[in-house]
């Protein structure tokens, strides 16, 4: 990058994040007539690009529709990631949306009415003075690294990209949620000699996959699929992976890939610039009738308002309002949010926790 070449802009209104949900946040301001201006790191949906390959949402297609306009699942069940970011592309395009990607938000300062943002490119820099900004960054901007020696040997993944990579080879997957289970099924049935390490006991069916939970406890009952509860990985090698036990002792799995599924959490550097307060879990203090954070002239959308909590509560399923709530309160009026009409019903948090 071309430290030297810089540029500025200015708008009413910085939108932070091209997520799903900031993009039905981008859309309601534009339908609002509010000027806005709207910055992501990486591709549109970086979060969800990041995916596996063909990996599917727990959420109904309807519930992960935006601004009023519906997704049609091809297969009338829940979308994978390659239709939904087809579907958000057409989104972005049919609604003439713009986003500047790869625009890293790399510092903000100010106060309402007087905002100033400074964002990196691949070419070079930009400066963006605002009224008001609205934050919609996600709670998956990093991965949970363990801080052990062999975490970045080449054949150390934190996320798993395709099955196909590890066909015919040994991975132990080191997790007990969603994000391992589905990676552990996938590749056990890819032709992939699987073992799975937890640092608990066993799955918890309150908090995973009920298809999930079902699967991998009859796999790992039976032995198809070796798993190691109550172990943490403390060294890897090019050999395998040693495993510490709750009673102090270790072992050794051999294994030729390792994927550690130990989740993300969210990079709350712009929380600290904007000095967003947080409460006792690390949630952002915000107003969830206007979505405007403790701090004047700054908003919260999406998984954002989940701070430094690491038990997910917000889903793009359950932030349409937050979109709502920031277009009526910049004085915008009501905008559409959610699927259409006919196929719109509550859904709320209790509803996910019950399944």
């Amino acid at each position: 990058m071309n430290q030297n070449k810089s540029r500025e802009l200015s708008a009413r209104v910085v939108l932070v994040g091209a997520g799903p949900v900031g993009i039905e946040v981008a859309a309601g301001l534009k339908r609002a007539g509010i000027d806005y201006l709207q910055l992501e790191k990486g591709p549109i949906a970086s979060t969800i690009y990041r995916w596996p390959r063909h990996a599917r949402f727990f959420s109904s297609p309807e519930r992960v529709a935006i601004a009023g306009i519906p997704f049609s699942s091809p297969h009338q069940e829940q979308p994978a990631r390659e239709d939904y970011l087809a579907y958000l592309r057409g989104v972005v395009e049919t609604l003439d949306l713009k986003i500047l990607s790869y625009h890293r938000v790399t510092e903000i300062r100010g106060k309402k009415g007087s905002f100033t943002l400074r964002a990196e490119t691949l070419r070079d820099s930009l400066k963006v003075n605002c009224e008001n900004v609205i934050l919609a960054t996600g709670d998956m901007g990093e991965f949970n690294r363990l801080g052990i020696p062999g975490e970045d040997l080449p054949h150390v993944s934190h996320v798993l990209e395709d099955p196909h990579l590890y066909f015919g080879n040994r991975l132990l997957v080191v997790g007990g949620k969603n994000s391992a289970l589905e990676a552990a099924l996938r590749c056990f049935r890819s032709g992939v000699s699987v073992s799975l390490s937890y640092r608990r006991s066993g799955f918890d069916r309150k908090r995973v996959n009920s298809r999930l939970y079902l699967e991998l406890s009859i796999l790992t009952a039976k032995g198809v699929i070796p798993f190691y509860p109550e172990t943490l990985p403390s060294r890897i090698t090019e050999e395998g992976v040693e495993l510490s036990r709750s009673d102090g002792s270790t072992l050794f799995v051999p294994a030729d890939f390792v994927l550690l599924a130990t989740g993300y959490h969210a990079d709350l550097s712009l929380f600290t610039d904007l000095e967003i307060p947080l409460d006792e879990e690390g949630v952002p203090l915000y107003d969830p009738q206007t979505m405007e954070s403790a701090v004047p002239g700054v908003y919260l959308a999406g998984t954002a308002v989940s701070g430094a909590r690491q038990r997910y509560k917000d889903f793009i399923g359950t932030s349409h309002y937050h979109a709502a709530g920031i277009v009526r309160d910049l004085g915008g009026g009501d905008i559409p949010v959610g699927t259409i009409a006919s196929r719109r019903y509550s859904f709320s948090t209790e509803d996910i926790e019950a399944d």
